[in-house]
């Protein structure tokens, strides 16, 4: 069955608005753990050896400003070693469904940045990171926000 970020985005919606409204399985349980670690390795902690151990035998990309397969991921994280050193995720909220996984988080590629609002969701196969969608949004100036519940 393939899978659309507009299928990926809206079950990240809905997940949110199910709240804790139903516990999850223990598979769910195990699969959330799969993603933050490999997000913590990879994005935060930018080691590739420690990520080897979340990605199974192949990674689909969908985000379009990154290279597709296992090698894509290792230049896409060593881009952001070169080019953004101090890119850091910090983890809100986690969700599960079935083999999905999604992380809203708040990412800043500099201490300093507002940064952005980030959805990264995860399809995880065996234990292992298998495909990967994201949806981006910058966080913009206070001064123009219409309400001050903040994106987190």
């Amino acid at each position: 069955m393939k899978r659309t970020i507009f299928a990926a985005a809206a079950m990240a919606v809905s997940l949110l608005w199910a709240g804790a409204a139903a516990a999850d399985t223990p598979q769910e349980e195990a699969n959330k753990k799969v993603a933050i670690a490999m997000y913590n390795a990879s994005l935060n902690g930018k080691n590739w050896e420690e990520t080897l151990k979340y990605i199974g035998p192949t990674y689909k990309q969908h985000n379009l400003g990154a290279p597709d397969g296992i090698e894509g991921f290792k230049a896409h994280i060593e881009n952001l070693k070169k080019n953004f050193p101090e890119n850091h995720g910090d983890i809100k909220h986690v969700m599960a469904s079935g083999d999905l996984v999604a992380l809203h988080i708040h990412v800043k590629r500099k201490p300093e940045d507002r940064g952005m609002a980030i959805v990264d969701i995860f399809r995880i196969k065996d234990g292992k990171v298998v495909e990967h969608w994201d949806v981006v949004q910058q966080i913009p100036d206070p001064a123009k926000w219409q309400n001050q519940n903040g994106m987190f």
